[in-house]
């Protein structure tokens, strides 16, 4: 790829898809899905993650004649079900759950009926997570420095390929993923959760994780390239570097999350692991 538009192109695609990839596989991404009752055709989209003060709202479009309640409990837990009815709003049901400190999880599930008919969504209890507020002003350059970084990361490793220099493209994903992951993703993560890291040496969370390996590659890499960048190996540090941010960076946002072990009704342990 001697072309740099293209270059710049693919990596875009590439990111885009990374990025999308991310979002839609992750623990928090709403659970969606369609159910008839009745012979009426209700479709919901469930939220899996509820920041800030409040309780988190349900709402579902749903025909007249179709009744709805709410089935809840602490997660994970063997509480018993608590079961709210959904009220009407013209052509909407709603209900709420009650708000849970950071890392508070709720398993939830709606339960509809119509002449009789019954139909539940979904069949196995979402899990809904509960965390602080973040600043726009901290968060949007946080995620803003990790989406560039992988741009920066693959337009070295193409740049790599088609030999051209890689040094300014390494530093700066080294510079982004130092940024994003290491000063902002922290400041998002106390807001949020109350801890600045539970990665590595303090615990298992893979969202810092991840970030640490990222930030070792393109350390690693820079080492090479920090004189010349156009030796063989110079070129397989960077592209290295880059497949493995790409890989870590594939795993779904926010697996292994903080949350709360509760240790009794009403009351929780510490919390385990923490994830943005």
């Amino acid at each position: 790829m001697k072309n740099t538009a293209v270059r710049f192109y693919v990596a875009l695609l590439v990111t885009l898809v990374s990025a999308a990839w991310q979002r839609r596989t992750g623990p928090t991404y709403p659970a969606r899905g369609r159910v008839t009752v009745g012979g009426a055709a209700v479709d919901l989209r469930l939220a899996r993650s509820h920041g800030g003060p409040g309780d988190q709202p349900v709402r579902l479009e749903a025909p007249e004649g179709v009744a709805g309640a709410v089935a809840w409990r602490r997660y994970p837990t063997q509480d018993a079900w608590t079961v709210v009815p959904m009220a009407r709003q013209g052509g909407a049901l709603l209900a709420s759950l009650p708000h849970q400190p950071p890392a508070g999880k709720l398993e939830y599930q709606v339960r509809l009926a119509k002449a009789g008919d019954t139909a539940v969504f979904p069949p196995r209890p979402t899990v809904t997570r509960f965390k602080g507020a973040v600043p726009a002003a901290v968060l949007v350059p946080h995620v803003l420095c990790m989406f560039l970084s992988m741009l920066f990361g693959t337009l070295a490793a193409l740049a790599a390929f088609a030999g051209a220099p890689t040094r300014g493209l390494s530093w700066m994903t080294f510079a982004l993923i130092a940024a994003g992951g290491f000063v902002l993703g922290p400041l998002v993560q106390k807001a949020a959760f109350d801890a600045y890291w539970t990665g590595v040496p303090f615990g298992w969370d893979l969202t810092d994780n991840k970030t640490l390996l990222a930030g070792i590659y393109w350390a690693a890499a820079l080492l090479f390239v920090r004189t010349r960048d156009d030796t063989k190996v110079a070129r397989i540090a960077v592209v290295a570097a880059a497949i493995a941010t790409l890989l870590v960076f594939a795993i779904p946002h926010s697996t292994w999350g903080s949350e709360i072990k509760w240790e009794g009704a009403g009351s929780a342990a510490a919390i385990s692991g923490s994830s943005r």
